[in-house]
């Protein structure tokens, strides 16, 4: 079984926007509690995303993944420069796995690194 993080999250949306249809009150809570705990502890936070990553509930599906954060920025001397708005959208492809598109602005090429974060963390093997 693969127990990739992009499958997780994917398997627990599908569970989650189940109980909404359903009108399952109670696995509802327990599935959008599981899927803020794999955000909270296997996505990246610190090293510029100071303030939070959060998974879009209304707008993703089992298929399509959106991620929303910010990153704050640091100038050459070390001295935070500001903060930029993103979002991470994960799609399926059947030769990669998946596919990553990161929008906002690319403030200093900070999205090549955003880029190899995310895909290391998606990618990671969890027991969950």
């Amino acid at each position: 079984m693969n127990n990739k993080l992009c499958k997780h999250f994917s398997g627990t949306l599908q569970a989650y926007q189940n109980c909404i249809k359903t009108n399952n009150k109670i696995w509802e809570e327990k599935h959008e509690d599981k899927l803020n705990e794999l955000v909270n502890n296997y996505m990246p936070h610190g090293s510029g995303i100071d303030s939070g990553m959060y998974l879009d509930l209304i707008n993703s599906n089992p298929n399509k993944l959106i991620f929303t954060f910010e990153f704050h920025h640091m100038d050459e001397n070390g001295m935070y420069d500001g903060w930029t708005d993103h979002k991470l959208i994960v799609t399926p492809d059947l030769y990669n796995k998946f596919n990553l598109t990161i929008t906002g602005r690319n403030k200093n090429y900070i999205k090549d690194y955003l880029y190899e974060i995310f895909d290391y963390s998606l990618k990671q093997e969890i027991d969950y």
